[in-house]
């Protein structure tokens, strides 16, 4: 279990229970992943990756409000932004390279960063009242994970749809569009986690590794890697560059509108 200085920095826990570990970033109220508590997910992941990996590993937010509502948009500045975002992406791809079945366990908001973090995953359990969306336009931003995996995820013309308006989705629309795949009560979200699981556990933890194995290659996991590395590019070398931007990012720290100059 890794341990968190103080609630700001958020504390990330692992709990093991056979062979399913629980993974909770628990940062109040809305699990916002800033630098600290992206770096200690990281390390978390990292630890469970070894010999005794569990066989299942649920990804949750602590509290009743949200899984997360993205990453800190006070990493967003041109000074740090880079080193977050990059940040970031290591916590994606550590999960996709996790040898565990990875489920998201879903209440509450699952935005920005927190819904790339709950598509990293292989499965999604959502509460009926959970809310998902990639807001990232109404910054002056994008989501580059998001923009590299979800149109093959969930087809060209609904990833577009989802990032270039922002609109949030209810969870019952994203079991539609096939990003979550149960939804249960919001009082029953843990039940519903656990049945998933013991289902998962069942079987055994040597064929379902290499049945994931199996799913992540039909993805083609290096395409999107390559899509990955545009992506960050295209942030890093021009999204950074524009007026719009910082705009939409003071913006948002200083509780105004934007005021676009579409540069």
């Amino acid at each position: 279990m890794s341990a968190a200085p103080s609630p700001a920095e958020g504390a990330v826990r692992v709990i093991r229970e056979g062979r399913r570990a629980t993974l909770e970033i628990d940062r109040p109220p809305l699990n916002v992943l800033d630098r600290a508590t992206l770096e200690r997910t990281e390390a978390a992941l990292l630890g469970l990756a070894g010999p005794d990996a569990p066989h299942v590993l649920v990804v949750a937010g602590g509290g009743e409000r949200a899984f997360s509502a993205g990453v800190a948009v006070e990493d967003h500045t041109r000074e740090r932004v880079e080193a977050t975002v990059r940040a970031f992406h290591r916590v994606l791809l550590a999960l996709r390279r996790s040898p565990a079945v990875t489920v998201a366990a879903v209440r509450g908001h699952c935005l920005g960063g927190g819904m790339e973090l709950a598509a990293a995953c292989d499965l999604v359990v959502a509460a009926a009242d959970a809310r998902f969306g990639q807001p990232e336009i109404r910054l002056g931003c994008f989501p580059p994970f998001a923009a590299a995996a979800y149109p093959a995820l969930l087809g060209a013309k609904r990833a577009a749809d989802l990032l270039l308006t922002g609109r949030a989705l209810s969870a019952g629309e994203a079991h539609g569009l096939g990003f979550v795949a149960r939804v249960a009560p919001a009082a029953g979200l843990d039940s519903a986690v656990s049945d998933l699981a013991d289902e998962l556990l069942a079987h055994s933890g040597a064929v379902l590794a290499l049945t994931r194995r199996a799913l992540r290659a039909g993805e083609d996991e290096a395409a999107l890697e390559r899509a990955l590395a545009e992506c960050e590019r295209l942030y890093f070398e021009e999204l950074v560059e524009t007026r719009d931007m910082e705009e939409g990012v003071t913006a948002f720290l200083e509780r105004r509108p934007p005021s676009w100059r579409h540069r």
